[in-house]
């Protein structure tokens, strides 16, 4: 095995990330306890929930001094592809961002990583270098809740004080607000994810993952709206029968006009969710986030319903907004620093963890 320079410093530590390379689902255990707990000023973050694996750097501050990042591609994720791809690739892009952020892994206070939710062993890989580097460095660790992590990088970058926040990814599309110290769901997706809707019909048009940039450009070049299923239902949301309906269409109609009725019409739909929000809850305030949040089509629909409202739309640059380890850093300060742990806590990987098992006491 070769020495990577960072893993490898005698014959246990080198066994330790053997056993990373050769079986994914490790469990390393951490031994925390006995120790002073002391506020952290820089912090190493891993984000591997899906098809990312990144690694940020970020002082207490909030400067990003590093945010590097892989990403597995193909048709859709096969997520044991996805975290083998992840081991692989791990110590490339934490040397990169030890680089770019020019410091030794000896100057972190603390290792954070994605404890969920995501694919589950696409997060074990997370988890387990996570521990390693614990152990190995004496760092104290920390798992955080990955959708909070979205959120709190982008009101960091934006400004954005107590927006409604509109989640949008892959997996994920939530409209989420802050009420009595946790992020409340007030509406989401019954069955599949916006991004997931996107990339799904983008895989039946022969358009590789992620499929989302493509359609946002062809979006633009459509001339006549198609009547497709329109699924509202109170606060929530569906998607795949709009799905279908559109899929059903292929062949049949001009392919720039059924990519635009696709776009415009689920775009309609969170819009519409996201403008009862904010009137319910009284803010004024909207901030995107998630991948889709790079959508032109999607800020257009949104900025027209912000301005009728006189509110303020907020969206992050898109280096924050797309999965990344930077978020996962500044979540752990936050949490850290503010006691928001257990110091001999294991922090095991949860794939449903929901938003609002984070209590936000900052």
């Amino acid at each position: 095995m070769r020495d990577s320079g960072l893993f490898v410093q005698n014959a246990d530590q080198g066994y330790l990330w053997q056993n990373i390379k050769t079986d994914l689902f490790v469990e390393i255990a951490i031994i925390q306890g006995g120790k002073k707990v002391q506020k952290a000023r820089l912090c190493l973050g891993i984000e591997s929930t899906a098809h990312t694996f990144g690694v940020g750097i970020v002082d207490y501050k909030g400067r990003i001094l590093a945010n590097e990042r892989s990403m597995y591609k193909g048709k859709g994720i096969k997520p044991q592809e996805a975290a083998r791809k992840h081991a692989n690739d791990a110590i490339f892009v934490i040397k990169k961002a030890l680089e770019k952020a020019n410091i030794k892994i000896q100057d972190v206070d603390l290792i954070g990583f994605a404890q969920g939710p995501g694919l589950g062993p696409c997060l074990k890989v997370g988890a387990t270098i996570a521990r390693t580097l614990s152990k190995l460095y004496e760092k104290p660790l920390i798992g955080v809740n990955h959708c909070v992590a979205h959120i709190e990088i982008g009101k960091l970058l934006t400004g954005a004080r107590d927006p409604i926040v509109l989640y949008v990814s892959g997996g994920n599309t939530q409209i989420i607000g802050k009420e009595h110290k946790r992020y409340r769901i007030f509406g989401e997706t019954l069955d599949i994810g916006l991004g997931n809707l996107l990339d799904s019909f983008g895989r039946s048009l022969g358009i590789e993952f992620p499929a989302g940039p493509v359609l946002d450009k062809i979006y633009f070049k459509g001339k006549k709206y198609i009547v497709l299923p329109y699924t509202v239902k109170g606060m929530d949301l569906s998607f795949s029968g709009l799905l279908t309906a559109a899929e059903k269409l292929i062949g049949e109609v001009e392919r720039e006009d059924l990519i635009y009725s696709l776009v415009h019409t689920a775009y309609a739909m969170v819009t519409e969710v996201c403008e009862r929000a904010m009137a319910y809850a009284q803010k004024n305030e909207l901030m995107v986030v998630g991948g889709v949040a790079a959508s032109k089509a999607l800020k257009k629909m949104l900025s027209k319903m912000c301005r009728d409202r006189k509110a303020k739309l907020f969206i992050p640059d898109m280096s924050a907004c797309v999965d990344n380890g930077a978020m996962i850093a500044w979540l752990s300060l936050l949490e850290y620093n503010n006691g928001n742990f257990k110091v001999d806590e294991d922090f095991p990987v949860k794939q449903k963890m929901r938003i609002e098992s984070t209590e936000i006491n900052w």
